[in-house]
């Protein structure tokens, strides 16, 4: 990924931090000769220093994806900025957002002891605290069905590229004045974008 000096995200945690924030990933592989990509939620094991998550068995990707190196694409919040918003008139339009790729080898796990509580885990983190929902009151021979629908994989991270594309590179007077235009806005999106921006300065 292109990263001017002005971008690059160094501090670990905060990478982290993104990653398990914007966890629906793209994982992106050579498959039959081209590129492929899929689309799909992750989980990050800091300790592991790895990724876990499932094809859907039909998915043909994970058939040849095991001898190469794989990249997964986090996209955090994204925004267009107008050059309206600036205190001159020679100036162009940007987007501003923040991405995460990461680079790794995949193996494909076998233990359904590992897979259940891969899918656990996941489930877990994506349904609300005071959901009634577990994975583990479900009938047992129902997951066990399903779960051959599936192939589970880890992917052993070897590299990570972080990048938050903020409007470093302008002065703090122009930052200020592109922030309260994103706050005047509804989209989620803007909103986000302006609170990185503000924590930046």
């Amino acid at each position: 990924m292109y990263i001017p000096k002005h971008f690059k995200i160094d501090d670990e945690d905060q990478i982290y931090e993104f990653i398990e924030k914007y966890s629906f990933a793209t994982l992106y592989s050579t498959h039959n000769g081209e590129p492929y990509a899929t689309h799909l939620p992750l989980i990050l094991k800091k300790e592991e220093n790895a990724l876990y998550g499932h094809f859907a068995r039909p998915n043909g990707q994970w058939k040849d994806i095991g001898n190469q190196t794989v990249l997964v694409v986090f996209q955090g919040p994204h925004c267009y900025i107008s050059p309206s918003w600036y205190e001159i008139n020679d100036a162009v339009p940007t987007w501003n957002y923040v991405s995460i790729h990461l680079y790794g080898k995949v193996d494909i796990i076998e233990d359904e002891k590992v897979i259940f509580d891969s899918l656990n885990e996941m489930v877990n983190k994506y349904e609300k605290p005071d959901s009634p929902y577990n994975l583990k009151n479900v009938d047992s021979r129902y997951v066990e069905g399903m779960s051959k629908g599936i192939v589970a994989f880890k992917i052993t991270i070897n590299k990570i590229e972080a990048k938050a594309k903020l409007s470093q590179n302008h002065p703090v007077e122009r930052q200020e004045l592109i922030i309260e235009n994103l706050e005047k806005t509804a989209d989620q999106d803007n909103l986000e974008v302006a609170a990185l921006m503000k924590k930046n300065l």
